[in-house]
C-alpha cells in the first residue's frame, strides 16, 4: 500500500476543513479556544507554522517525537521541522493564501536553534508570552495523545480558513464604503491633506509615507509620460526623472511632517 506524502496529508486536510467551516472535531473546548487563539495573534504568527510542520511530521511518521522538531535534539525520533515547513507547509500557505507568515517560522528568535525537548516548562523567548505557552501546550496533548495530530491539525487550518473569509468579508465591505455615490462630493485637496495628517501622527503609521508617494506618483506618471516622453526612454533603474518627482514629493510630505510636529 502506498504511503501517502506531506503534501496529499496537507491537500486532505484542507478540503476537509473547508468543506465543514463551521465544525470543529477538536475535541476539548479548552484545546479549541488555544488554536483560535494561536491563529487569531495578529502580534506573532510564527507559532502557527511552527504547529502546522510539527503536526504533519507526526502524521506523516506517527514514530516520531512531536516535541523534537530539531535534527540537534538527541534521539532517533526526532526530526527537522523546517523540511517539513519549508517543503510542504509553505506550498499550501501560498497556495491558498492563509493568513499565517509567508516565510519559515525556524528562523524566528523563539524557534531558531534549539537543541532541547520542547515541554512545557520551557521558556520560549519572544512576546506575547501566552502564545508560546500554549503552543508548547499543543505539542503537549498530543504527545500525551490526549488529542490526535490529523484533528489540531485541521482545526489550525479551519481556523485560518474562517479568519481569511471574514478579512475579505471586511476588506469587501470597506471598499464598498468607499464607492462614493452619485450625490456625494468628493474631498478637497485641503480635506484630504489634513486626512493623511491626521493618520500620520497616529503610531503604527510608518508604512503611510511610501504609500502617499507611491500614490502621487503614480497619478501623476502619465501625464509626465504625455508632456515629455522622457520615462518611455529611459530604463526604470536609471528613471532620472522619477526618482526626481519621487524625491520633491518626498521633500513636500516631510517638510510638511514637520510643520505639523512643530
Amino acid at each position: 500500500m502506498r504511503k501517502i506524502v506531506p503534501i496529499e496529508i496537507l491537500e486532505n486536510l484542507y478540503h476537509s476543513a473547508a468543506g465543514s467551516m463551521t465544525q470543529s472535531v477538536v475535541k476539548s473546548p479548552a484545546t479549541q479556544a488555544s488554536i483560535e487563539f494561536i491563529c487569531r495573534c495578529n502580534a506573532n504568527k510564527a507559532p502557527i507554522r511552527f504547529l502546522m510542520s510539527c503536526l504533519l511530521a507526526k502524521i506523516h511518521n506517527p514514530n516520531v517525537d512531536i516535541r523534537k522538531p530539531y535534527t540537534e535534539i538527541p534521539g532517533s525520533d526526532s526530526f527537522s521541522g523546517r523540511f517539513y515547513d519549508e517543503r510542504f507547509v509553505e506550498v499550501l500557505v501560498h497556495q491558498y493564501k492563509l493568513p499565517c507568515n509567508p516565510t519559515t517560522a525556524y528562523l524566528t528568535p523563539a524557534f531558531r536553534n534549539l537543541d532541547r525537548l520542547l515541554t512545557t516548562d520551557l521558556v520560549l523567548v519572544g512576546r506575547p508570552r501566552e502564545v508560546y505557552i500554549r503552543t508548547l501546550e499543543v505539542l503537549n496533548l498530543i504527545h500525551t495523545k490526549k488529542e490526535k495530530p490529523e484533528n489540531v491539525l485541521r482545526e489550525i487550518i479551519r481556523n485560518l480558513l474562517v479568519i481569511k473569509s471574514e478579512d475579505e468579508q471586511r476588506m469587501k465591505q470597506l471598499i464598498a464604503d468607499l464607492k462614493q455615490e452619485d450625490d456625494v462630493l468628493p474631498l478637497a485637496s485641503e480635506e484630504i491633506v489634513t486626512l493623511l495628517v491626521q493618520h500620520l501622527i497616529r503610531k503604527g503609521s510608518s508604512r503611510l509615507p511610501v504609500l502617499i508617494v507611491a500614490a502621487a506618483y503614480q497619478t501623476v506618471k502619465e501625464k509626465l509620460e504625455r508632456q515629455t516622453g522622457y520615462l518611455n526612454l529611459i530604463p526604470p533603474q536609471t528613471n532620472r526623472l522619477a526618482q526626481l518627482v519621487t524625491l520633491r514629493l518626498y521633500w513636500l510630505m516631510t517638510t510638511g511632517w514637520s510643520l505639523v510636529m512643530k
